[in-house]
């Protein structure tokens, strides 16, 4: 016996959105630019924008926190995350909005200093280490807001211009 609905004439076409695959590749693209391997491009901003409204899956926090060479117990408080939450994150297997914002905040960050230092080991070093062009201050626990992070990304320009700071 056959359905009784009619068929639809048309179908509506189907709309592709681009989106960041939860592969940890928007921190790492960040970090290290696209890979040389693949075609891949780096994420728009829009594309940013999307993934950071879902917020990233936890692999990013982790591709963060070896590129820095920090503990866990370290690097969470920097970004905001306690103990508790952290272990939720990772039970659940995502992070919020904010701490992904954050979480990408911290990946810029490196991924300008290995392009000024030249190594991510330098990179590592300058950004663990206090400066004296923040006044004495780490530039990691500095980057704790959005105007910090801007103050250590202008640091770090006047770096590769060969600005005494």
């Amino acid at each position: 016996m056959k359905s009784t609905s009619p068929e639809p004439r048309f179908k509506a076409p189907v709309k592709r959105v681009a989106s960041v695959k939860p592969s940890g590749k928007v921190v790492q693209s960040c970090i290290h630019g696209p890979s040389g391997k693949s075609l891949a491009s780096p994420p728009t901003a829009s594309m940013l924008i999307e993934a950071l409204k879902t917020g990233f899956v936890i692999e990013e926090l982790e591709i963060l926190r070896a590129s820095l060479g920090l503990p866990m117990d370290r690097l969470a408080p920097m970004l905001g995350i306690s103990k508790a939450t952290l272990h939720r994150r990772k039970a659940t297997g995502r992070l919020d909005p904010a701490e992904s914002d954050r979480v990408l905040r911290f990946a810029r960050l490196m991924g300008k200093a290995i392009e000024v230092l030249e190594t991510e080991e330098n990179a590592r070093s300058w950004l663990t280490a206090s400066q004296y062009g923040l006044g004495g201050a780490v530039p990691l626990e500095y980057a704790g807001t959005e105007v910090g992070a801007r103050e250590v990304e202008d640091l770090l320009g006047r770096i590769a211009y060969g600005v005494f700071s």
